[in-house]
């Protein structure tokens, strides 16, 4: 994989191409993961059931003679690329082999490689990891820590494992006039929305609350040159996307990141960012939003101390990332332009921790790069 050096855009928004909830293809029949599971060394299937979806993509918890197992199905049409998921899994043996906590793919039985197509589908299939979630509220300042080191030897090791990375000239920022157009836009859908609910009382409040905001700091938005540094990153880096050991339920106690999941947007970008993004995700009170600034510093100064960013580089990607969420109108576009609800559910905090963000905005900066 390769990246030209050209003035790009951040890719950290969501593909609002992807298909609406109701246009998606459907489960895969059973007889149909039978066949797949044919093509591996694993025996005949014996149970089959479906994992708690992402947004694109589809999986399954599968159970055959050899054992248990995750068989995915790529049905998203951005990431159901054949020569781009071999790379992927090629990238994800070759951290397995560092002695990071990557679930590498199986290979097929019959014929070179990890990827099985049938019926114009396309599937791998991974050992099952015994673990649960956290959400990074849950976790001790020593486990902040800890995920903070994980994260910076990760991005060290793609360094080591994936094409050399060319610096791109910039990266453009949103303009602030065009964001405030579509604000104007996704207000008039909220209004007239019907049946008219909570969500879109809510949705004008805070729409007219941006509208202020991104007049307010419209003089604050990024110059393109003053990304930091880019380099390979998983592109998704979460809580959901992270399994910690030990069973479902059982006490939290020391436990460690048993599997880094979902692999699928792997890519270059500026790589502070992925840091900065992901524990706004991680660090945050999913009712209001508010970070706890107490485990963001201990994982940045974890991550920093990895030698994968400067407190420069992670002031910058903190800025832009803010700027990001200024102007960032996904999930409105999802339930007002394309009627798919799936998104919802996070919008509430998503707009507490911006409005939250912008009063707190010294203090989220000096928990980041000081």
């Amino acid at each position: 994989m390769t990246f030209s050096q050209t003035l790009s855009c951040s890719p950290a928004r969501p593909d609002l191409s992807a298909p609406p909830i109701g246009t998606l293809s459907p489960p895969v029949p059973r007889a149909t993961l039978a066949e797949v599971l044919c093509r591996y060394r694993v025996g005949r299937i014996l149970t089959a059931e479906p994992v708690a979806e992402g947004l694109l993509n589809r999986g399954y918890r599968v159970t055959a003679e050899a054992g248990t197992y995750f068989l995915k199905c790529y049905v998203d049409a951005a990431t159901a690329n054949r020569p781009k998921i071999v790379a992927h899994h090629r990238a994800m043996a070759a951290l397995h082999a560092l002695g990071l906590p990557v679930a590498p793919p199986l290979a097929c039985a019959e014929r070179a490689g990890t990827v099985a197509g049938y019926g114009g589908r396309l599937f791998a299939l991974f050992p099952w990891t015994v673990g649960r979630h956290r959400h990074g509220t849950e976790l001790s300042l020593p486990q902040c820590d800890a995920l903070g080191t994980l994260l910076g030897h990760l991005h060290g090791a793609l360094d080591d494992v994936c094409a050399p990375v060319s610096q791109p000239t910039g990266y453009r920022s949103a303009d602030p006039r065009h964001s405030a157009d579509l604000a104007r836009d996704l207000l008039a859908h909220a209004r007239a929305h019907h049946p008219y609910g909570e969500l879109d009382a809510l949705v004008e409040q805070r729409l007219t609350e941006r509208l202020e905001l991104l007049a307010e700091h419209a003089h604050r938005r990024p110059a393109p040159q003053t990304a930091p540094p880019t380099g390979w990153t998983h592109g998704d880096f979460h809580g959901l996307n992270l399994l910690y050991a030990g069973e479902p339920g059982s006490a939290p106690g020391g436990a460690s990141v048993a599997a880094i999941l979902d692999w699928d947007k792997l890519g270059p970008q500026p790589r502070a960012e992925e840091a900065v993004r992901a524990a706004t995700l991680l660090f945050n009170d999913r009712t209001t939003g508010a970070l706890d600034l107490v485990r963001v510093r201990h994982y940045s100064q974890a991550y920093r101390a990895t030698g994968a960013a400067t407190a420069e580089h992670l002031a910058a990607a903190a800025h832009r990332v803010w700027w990001e969420r200024l102007n960032d109108f996904w999930m409105l576009q999802w339930r007002y332009q394309r009627a798919d609800h799936r998104a919802d559910p996070l919008y509430p905090a998503s707009a507490g921790q911006l409005a939250w963000w912008c009063q707190e905005y010294e203090q989220v900066l000096d928990a980041f790069a000081n």
